[in-house]
């Protein structure tokens, strides 16, 4: 196998809240009140609606919920999140870090040290570095291994769902990969809002069910799998393996698309335009690393 390369779980689609318009000649993300659920394919610009999508919209309501079933027993391999920064000219990531430590990319290659989080951080702050999420979860019983991913750079979205996840885990005996679970929208109102209503995802017991009734099963389930061969603890084992296999998880091929839509210019390291010799985030690193 190819070596360097991480192995993240099969997409089969994407889940999203938000969207990229054009304003003024440039692609911008919108926010939204609802879930899309698309393929992995654009068109004109635009992300391609999933059957399901429409398949789970009840008649003229707004996606708000969604029904979901987990790949992993362990809640860190279902949601990974960490800080992260990424080259806005090629997609690359350039630096994740996880508050206490990093992996950075150097001239010298990828190299480890210490994270002191973005706002303590020379190259991340000013909005450049922020909490990077992705959950992947199971939509219907098609394809039992490949996933749709929903990505979030949302606190809200992040905090809620590691949160449910170390619970449910918990509550269930570590049984989350058989529990029935629903996405679920939800709303708010801050300061940091101006009390203008912001939207996060949350994760609950599928609707119509007790938590009691979840569990059962999620149990009974989970003891038909091992009746049928089906070894769960090997496939976190290989999930863990495959992650920790590359030093990211992204690559430039999504990664342009990901800085499109939740790293918006604004919040990046600009670049030098009309240059040839145009300055990146890695010349940038290499430049402070070499003045310190």
């Amino acid at each position: 196998m190819l070596k360097g390369l991480a192995l993240t779980p099969p997409v089969i689609g994407r889940i999203s809240i938000g969207k990229v318009e054009e304003k003024n000649g440039k692609n911008v993300p919108v926010k939204d009140d609802e879930f899309t659920i698309t393929t992995q394919v654009q068109k004109h610009g635009k992300w391609i609606p999933h059957p399901i999508n429409e398949q789970l919209r009840k008649a003229n309501e707004k996606l708000r919920s969604i029904p979901v079933m987990l790949l992993f027993d362990d809640p860190d391999l279902n949601l990974r999140a960490q800080y992260s920064l990424f080259d806005r000219q090629t997609g690359r990531p350039i630096c994740v870090g996880n508050g206490e430590s990093c992996k950075r990319t150097t001239p010298e290659g990828v190299k480890s040290e210490y994270c002191p989080s973005p706002n303590s951080c020379p190259i991340g702050a000013n909005g450049q570095c922020k909490p990077y999420g992705r959950l992947n979860v199971r939509i219907g019983e098609d394809d039992e291994v490949g996933s749709f991913i929903f990505r979030t750079t949302g606190f809200n979205s992040i905090r809620t769902l590691a949160s449910r996840l170390h619970y449910f885990s918990a509550l269930s005996g570590k049984k989350l990969s058989t529990l029935p679970l629903e996405l679920k929208l939800r709303s708010k109102s801050t300061t940091m809002s101006f009390r203008t209503p912001i939207y996060y995802v949350d994760l609950v017991i599928r609707e119509g069910m007790t938590l009691n009734q979840a569990i059962n099963e999620a149990h009974k389930t989970y003891e038909e799998r091992i009746q049928a061969g089906f070894k769960q603890e090997a496939l976190d084992e290989a999930a863990r393996n495959g992650f920790a296999a590359g030093a990211f998880e992204e690559n430039e091929e999504d990664g342009v698309a990901i800085v499109e839509e939740f790293y918006p210019e604004k919040t990046t390291i600009s670049v030098r335009e009309g240059s040839q010799s145009a300055i990146t985030l890695a010349e940038k690193i290499a430049e402070k690393a070499a003045n310190t």
